[in-house]
């Protein structure tokens, strides 16, 4: 047997292992997204692919359906997770995504809603360290396959030639696939199998970001060229019961400079944050005001 047709064959026969554990989401959408049986009895998938989490099935890879309930899921990460019962479909071999290197060869695998089994193949083309999505949520790590994600692979796997799950991959900007590594999935299922929720800090405000005067950063002896406005203070809420006014311009966050509400967002994005007193700076009528605030659990779809 050449070495071509033995790469050949052992790709093939990694894509069968593999997507054995890989099945179809449907959920109302015209192309279904693909989901990972990613522990006993546990699917997940991409939740910005999903227009709902109710009548949920999913379709194997003989074609036949079965139901779903929501677990919960986790738009700032992407992830949407689903409780079988009692399916004897072959759980996902998880491996480690640090492992990745740029130049390995990945599979990215998905199913349609017929069942079937679909794959593309390519290399790593970029490896980084943890990131912030651009709702706040955190990446492990920055994984960027080179494969086509073609209509029905957001929610699939990112399998390594050894045959182990990864990661679930994603719609980046423009349509270029990214993956969630299995470390960030493992962490966001806890959670949501303990909570239905992801817990995360919470000030009670709204904000948006503003440019600083040339003027008054020179007053106030700031380095920063913007900060965060509060344009909305939620009555009895963290941030109210602290003094956080409206018009308020937010510089500082627990000793950390902000300049948008993602770095804001960024710093509540830990459980560990909840219940926690943290200084705060705002730069109010032109003068500088410090506040503490103890930091709320945020409440389901609250984003600060």
């Amino acid at each position: 047997m050449s070495s071509l047709l033995a790469l050949s064959q052992s790709l093939a026969d990694t894509v069968e292992q593999a997507g054995s554990s890989v099945v179809a989401v449907n959920a109302g959408t015209r192309i279904s997204p693909s989901g990972i049986h990613w522990r006993k009895d546990i699917i997940v998938t991409s939740d910005e692919s999903l227009q709902r989490y109710d009548e949920i099935t999913i379709t194997l890879g003989d074609g036949h359906t079965l139901p779903v309930t929501l677990v919960g899921h986790d738009s700032s990460t992407d992830l949407a997770v689903f409780q079988l019962q009692n399916a004897e479909i072959p759980v996902a071999k998880i491996g480690d995504a640090t492992t990745i290197k740029v130049g390995h060869l990945v599979l990215g695998l998905a199913r349609s809603s017929e069942g079937d089994l679909r794959a593309a193949m390519g290399a790593v083309s970029v490896v980084s360290g943890a990131w912030r999505s651009m709702s706040g949520g955190n990446i492990d790590q920055f994984i960027r396959p080179d494969i086509s994600l073609y209509p029905g692979f957001a929610g699939g796997p990112l399998v390594d030639a050894a045959g182990y799950v990864v990661g679930m991959n994603t719609s980046g900007r423009r349509g270029t696939a990214l993956t969630i590594p299995a470390a960030t999935v493992n962490r966001v299922v806890d959670q949501l199998q303990a909570k239905g929720h992801i817990s995360r800090g919470y000030l009670g405000v709204g904000m948006q970001p503003v440019r600083l005067p040339n003027n008054l950063k020179t007053a106030l002896n700031l380095s920063a060229a913007t900060g965060v406005i509060v344009v909305n203070v939620e009555p009895s809420g963290p941030a109210d019961k602290a003094g956080v006014l409206l018009g308020d311009v937010l510089i500082t966050f627990d000793n950390t400079s902000v300049s948008d509400t993602g770095d804001v967002l960024a710093l509540l994005n830990s459980s560990d944050r909840i219940g926690k007193t943290v200084p705060v700076q705002v730069v109010r009528g032109g003068a500088l005001v410090e506040l503490v605030i103890v930091i709320g659990e945020r409440p389901v779809d609250t984003n600060s």
